[in-house]
């Protein structure tokens, strides 16, 4: 009998072989190792992507400066409390404080020096007003002082020109005389190559030039600060007895005034002023072809003085300056040991920079908190009626009082057929008003962003550009992702927009999701495993499973469009069920809807993951429950599926994690791309995270693609968080049957 050739490899053939594998096993596992590689790689350059958008400095210009409003809040405070005298004259408020005893007020340090023997002078938080305190900053209440004026100005009028130049030669020389101190040498020297760039010389070169008045003439108009203005006049002296043959009018009229006739009226050559320029007056100025260069000249230090009489209050806080210029009727209100007597104030005028300083500096308040009533004070001040109602009639400010509406005109609303919204909602919160305050009045807009990376390694550079660029601007770093942005709804203004409306949708229609695949798909794993026989029927239905699977997302839309919005829109837009108040304008394009269309989308990846667990389970565990007399059912639902469940809960996991992330069938059931309203129920009107992502990328502004970033943030928190607890729970199981 011959011998039967072995079909096993022997030998060199068999080492070959094992070489062979060895090398394509070699090969597959660089192959796989390379792959994960990549989409490590990938994954954190998409998340360096998102989180460099999220995050930047960003160029803020608002219509009205929010400082501005809490300013104007407290100074209409201080000068509508009792007892009080303002002037923008600081010589007459000197005489006031000096002629009573009871009195207090507070102008600039010259002043009180020229009255020194007549006036006590209060310490701030244990810090007395001097050269070194105010130079240093220690003193709470220094401030710098300005003088304005352009570059077109003086080439129109080199007498201005030439003032000046002679301001910035001689004011160190001179301040401390006036009852100031002096500016430092960076500033003196800032001031300086302003002046040389603005009259055309070289400011490289670093050389100061000086000029002579002699033989000059003209005529030049200054006003503003009542505080810059001792200061203003001695150098107008010094600059007559020098030469120049012409005059110089200089008006005390407040920084305020003075800076609105620079900047609006264009009737002066020169701004006193004893603040900085604000983003209003900027905007003015540039409005009136004026770009203003600032010249620091000098340091002042505000002085808080009283009558020598009242020998009490030599020390006072900042609480207690709050309380004494607005609430407090006596003394003893702010302090029991202080006299009993009514407080009598005597402040700078409406006008006065020193009172902006002041105010600005004492009241250190954000808008954010400002109380109700005054942020809907600030609404009715600075919008129209018509807007106003239209606000009040969305939702009330407030409860029992009406602001924009009369009372017989919303008692007639209230009881028409289709009442606004504001006859039955709740009175408005502080947040709320808030929010209304930043959208309609301050109207903040991001006019440039930067990345994060630029942000942090180039800062130098991007505030230099954006001083250039957007100088009226306030540059901040920001991140995007905040508790503010987690809570508004959408905005058609990206620095005002929020998530809150998106993640209500997103949860509401994942929900319906999960609630109606995982029973239908559970359910169909479990027949087909358990209970179908192996028929063609059964093999077609399982084939046309698997195929399910891989069916794009955007015919599941088309599926859920015709069946669930036009078939069955009686059902879905809740007009059957009679849960929508006007069934004629109802449609199907629900939450509902979107959640059945991705419950068909999920559903073949349940049913495929929940076979595999089925399939996974022993069939001794089955063999034994049955040889104990127990049915299939009893079988199945006490042995089977507890076992099978963990695997069934990672089946959906992967499901819902493609559900939440879904966009197309969305878009075709009729997801809103731009809505404002929560919803509120299953047959509520929607829009999802992805949607409102891919609305904010297809923005032309930078602005919504950094709130896109963040959004994206919210998003992959929302799916970890999800998938987070469904991982507890399938571990929990998981314990439950080990």
């Amino acid at each position: 009998m011959a011998q039967q050739k072995s079909v096993y490899p022997e030998g060199d053939a068999l080492e070959a072989q094992i070489t062979k594998r060895h090398r394509i096993g070699r090969a597959w596992h660089t192959f796989f190792l390379a792959a994960t590689i990549t989409a490590i790689v990938v994954l954190l350059a998409l998340l360096y992507n998102i989180v460099n958008s999220a995050f930047g400095l960003v160029a803020v210009q608002s219509e009205v400066a929010p400082k501005s409003l809490v300013l104007a809040v407290e100074e209409e405070r201080m000068l509508t409390a009792s007892n009080v005298v303002s002037s923008e004259d600081d010589n007459e408020l000197a005489a006031g404080v000096m002629s009573d005893a009871d009195a207090i007020g507070f102008f600039g340090y010259a002043y009180y020096l020229e009255n020194a023997d007549a006036l006590q002078v209060v310490a701030v938080d244990g810090v007395m007003p001097s050269a070194e305190t105010a130079v240093s900053g220690e003193y709470p209440l220094s401030r710098s002082l300005y003088i304005y004026t352009t570059a077109d100005i003086m080439a129109a009028n080199p007498a201005v020109s030439a003032f000046v130049n002679y301001y910035l030669t001689q004011v160190n020389g001179v301040i401390e005389d006036v009852g100031y101190f002096p500016a430092s040498a960076q500033d003196i020297n800032a001031g300086q190559i302003a002046w040389l760039g603005a009259n055309g010389y070289d400011t490289s070169a670093g050389r100061w030039v000086t000029f002579s008045p002699e033989g000059l003439s003209g005529t030049i108009a200054v006003a503003g600060s009542s505080t810059v203005f001792p200061l203003t006049q001695r150098i107008a002296d010094m600059f007559s007895t020098d030469g120049f043959q012409g005059s110089v009018n200089i008006e005390s009229i407040g920084s305020t005034a003075g800076l609105q006739a620079f900047c609006v009226d264009g009737s002066i050559d020169i701004a006193n002023a004893s603040r900085p320029i604000n983003q209003a007056e900027l905007e003015a100025c540039k409005a009136n072809g004026r770009t203003p260069i600032e010249i620091r000249v000098g340091v002042d230090a505000l002085a808080i003085v009283v009558n020598p009489a009242n020998t009490s209050v030599t020390n006072v806080t900042g609480d207690e300056l709050k309380q004494i210029f607005t609430s407090a009727e006596t003394w003893s209100d702010v302090n029991a040991s202080w006299p009993q007597a009514a407080i009598q104030r005597y402040l700078p005028g409406a006008d006065s920079g020193t009172l902006d300083f002041f105010s600005e500096t004492v009241f250190d308040e954000a808008l954010s908190d400002l109380s109700k009533e005054t942020l809907v004070s600030l609404l009715q001040a600075n919008i129209s009626v018509g807007l106003g109602r239209r606000l009040e009639r969305d939702q009330r400010f407030f409860a029992n009082t009406l602001v924009f509406e009369d009372e017989a005109t919303w008692a007639e609303v209230c009881s028409s057929d289709d009442p606004p919204a504001g006859c039955t909602l709740p009175e408005r919160s502080q947040e709320n008003v808030y929010e209304l305050v930043l959208e309609r009045v301050v109207v903040p807009q991001a006019v440039q962003t930067w990345s994060l990376v630029d942000s942090i390694f180039h800062r130098g550079a991007v505030l230099a550009e954006a001083a250039v660029s957007y100088p009226n601007a306030e540059v901040e770093f920001r991140s995007w992702l905040t508790p503010q942005f987690l809570t508004r709804p959408q905005s058609s203004e990206p620095e005002l927009a929020g998530v809150r409306t998106a993640v209500l949708g997103s949860l509401w229609v994942i929900g319906i999701t999960v609630l109606f695949s995982f029973p239908i798909g559970v359910s169909a794993a479990i027949y087909l495993e358990e209970y179908a026989s192996d028929t063609w029927l059964n093999r077609l239905l399982q084939t046309n499973i698997n195929n399910l699977a891989g069916v794009p997302s955007i015919i599941y839309g088309m599926l859920g469009l015709a069946i669930f919005v036009r078939v069955l829109e009686g059902f879905t837009s809740g007009a059957a069920l009679s849960v929508v108040d006007d069934s004629t304008t109802a449609n199907g394009r629900t939450i509902v809807s979107a959640g059945l269309t991705l419950g068909l989308l999920i559903l073949p990846i349940i049913i495929i993951n929940a076979q595999e667990a089925i399939r996974a389970v022993p069939n001794s565990l089955r063999q034994a429950s049955f040889g104990l007399g127990a049915t299939k059912w009893q079988t199945i639902w006490y042995h089977v599926l507890p076992n099978a469940l963990p695997g069934i809960l990672t089946g959906v996991i992967l499901a819902m994690s493609r559900a939440i992330g879904e966009t197309a069938p969305l878009v075709v059931v009729g997801a809103s791309t731009f809505i404002t309203v929560d919803p509120s129920g299953p047959f509520s009107k929607f829009t999802v995270l992805p949607i409102q992502i891919y609305q904010w990328t297809s923005r032309p502004q930078d602005e919504f693609r950094n709130i896109a970033a963040a959004a994206i943030i919210v998003l992959l928190a929302l799916l970890l968080t999800l998938n987070a607890s469904a991982v507890l729970l399938r571990n929990r199981y998981s314990k439950r049957m080990g």
